[in-house]
């Protein structure tokens, strides 16, 4: 019975890994043909309120489900739903303020913002916050009953809705020369109707469960749940929205800063649109980052399950080492041929230098992601939350005066200082049988590695460039060989240069086979 139990649960995270996979492709991606759609500032009107949507979407779908789901699954089956009415309760209690707020102080927020015409952006998009307590309850119920698969299809659905919005918004707005503002509330609204039809996957739930009569004896009270929820729960929603907190303090401050340096408003606009490239660059390089790697933390639950220490420390030593090396080649792949992928994806390769730069968050947040996981599986979150605040902190300090030394440049190195200062703390806070992962002798070897892909890819590169263009499609051509190139270079280095042992190989998710096609090459 517990066997069953525990590939019930392997299974379900296996689909909402596929789940969370799916939907970070479909959000990074939509956002290179709205850009080239709507052009810099179009981008920019879109970019300067997003981060709305992405602080209220965590919550509602990655955050609090997952304190939602530790309580369901610690409550006895016949309490089950009386508890999760409740937390929906307080959970509308807030959703409703959150609201009113955004309504009664949208001017307000615009104006801070720099551009008192986004208001109608935030407006439209606060409707979907009403929608979060259903959001964040069904899902949260589901994954605390191991049903994994209705949360698997309201993560995919809302994201498919969504993205259909914004790019019919943008075509839209092209064929009846709607202005940047009517463009961006449509697509705003994209994320009231992914919402929507998310929720319509807790049907059974809220039509058939959530309107029986439940008995209330021995439940939590609604003070300890609305601690529980502002405390633990708003930890884990506010860290896994790190990088849209960062990108809401760009929001307030790049374009105000751009103006204070002296630069016109509209030409504010347009650099902040450009410099907003680099969000779906680092979202395609975080799941490069952290995808394998994810696969792999059922097995640090079950090694803790089992009360294996040993097998929990080999887990989380691969998990710190692969997300490590898939971070360091996303990065450096990414900074290598940065002129070309800025070129192939937006039209040109302006601001390459500043979003290189902004580019090695992939390597950062690759990290403090990892071992963010390992701390919160062995239910340490202080640490996490000082990192976080710090981060946070540190770009709001340093983002407008470094705008107003380097330029736009400026902003990259605030999320970048802020980024080192959490990892260090996290790093700073492990426990001592959760350090020493990346010894010297790995890092000597991931960084050989690494050095022999960058002059592989430069070199293919610059051979390419003697014959080709800088033009779009000869972009197109150049990023495809030296990424393939780049790609199996790196490969084979790893395994030349002995970064992972044969064990660690094996453990890979599709080690086996590489050693396999390797030994048949040799």
């Amino acid at each position: 019975m517990k066997n069953k139990q525990i590939k019930t649960v392997m299974k379900g995270a296996l689909i909402l890994s596929l789940a969370s996979f799916i939907a970070k492709i479909l959000s990074a991606f939509y956002r290179i043909p709205f850009e080239n759609l709507v052009g810099n500032t179009g981008f920019y009107v879109y970019q300067q309120v997003y981060p709305l949507y992405g602080i209220a979407m965590t919550f509602a779908l990655s955050g609090f489900p997952v304190y939602i789901s530790k309580l369901i699954a610690q409550t006895a089956k016949e309490q089950q739903i009386a508890l999760a009415k409740r937390l929906w309760i307080i959970l509308a209690i807030i959703a409703i303020s959150i609201f009113v707020f955004l309504n009664l102080g949208a001017n307000f927020l615009a104006k801070k913002m720099g551009d008192e015409h986004l208001s109608v952006l935030i407006t439209s998009v606060s409707w979907m916050i009403l929608l979060m307590p259903f959001l964040a309850v069904g899902r949260g119920y589901y994954q605390g009953t191991f049903d994994m698969v209705p949360t698997a299809i309201s993560q995919i659905s809302e994201q498919l809705i969504r993205v259909f919005i914004i790019i019919l918004a943008a075509i839209l707005a092209v064929k009846y020369s709607w202005s940047y503002y009517q463009m961006g509330a449509l697509a705003m609204f994209g994320s009231t109707a992914g919402a929507i039809v998310a929720t319509l996957s807790f049907r059974k739930f809220y039509l058939n469960q959530f309107t029986k009569k439940t008995t209330t004896t021995n439940l939590p009270s609604y003070q300890k749940l609305t601690k529980g929820l502002l405390s633990e729960g708003l930890i884990i929603c506010l860290f896994a929205s790190m990088m849209v907190l960062l990108q809401l303090v760009d929001s307030f401050t790049v374009k105000n800063s751009l103006e204070a340096s002296g630069i016109g408003a509209n030409f504010a606009k347009e650099l902040k649109g450009t410099y907003d490239r680099a969000q779906p660059l680092v979202q395609l390089g975080m799941v490069v980052a952290i995808s394998f790697s994810s696969t792999l933390l059922p097995a640090l639950s079950r090694a803790i399950q089992a009360k294996n220490v040993l097998e929990f420390k080999r887990t989380a030593g691969l998990i710190v080492k692969l997300s490590t090396t898939l971070a360091c080649a996303a990065c450096a792949g990414l900074i290598a041929l940065m002129p070309q992928i800025n070129t192939l994806l937006f039209g040109d390769d302006s601001l390459s230098a500043t979003i290189s730069v902004y580019v090695l968050s992939v390597l950062l947040m690759g990290l403090i992601s990892t071992y963010t996981s390992i701390l919160q599986s062995v239910e340490q979150f202080k640490s996490t939350l000082v990192g976080l605040m710090m981060a946070v902190l540190i770009k709001m300090l340093l983002n407008g005066w470094l705008i107003e030394k380097f330029g736009i440049m400026g902003a990259s190195l605030a999320t970048i200082f802020g980024l080192l200062a959490t990892l260090l703390i996290v790093l700073s806070s492990l426990p001592g049988n959760l350090r020493g992962f990346l010894t010297p002798k790995f890092c000597v070897r991931l960084g050989a590695s690494v050095l022999a892909m960058l002059i592989g890819v430069l070199a293919i590169r610059q051979l390419c460039l003697s014959v080709l263009s800088d033009e779009r499609l000869d972009a197109l051509i150049i990023s495809l060989i030296t990424i393939s190139f780049g790609a199996g270079l790196f490969l084979v280095a790893t395994f030349k240069f002995k970064v992972f042992t044969l064990r660690e190989w094996v453990a890979i998710p599709g080690g086996k086979k590489f050693l396999r096609l390797f030994n048949k090459m040799r």
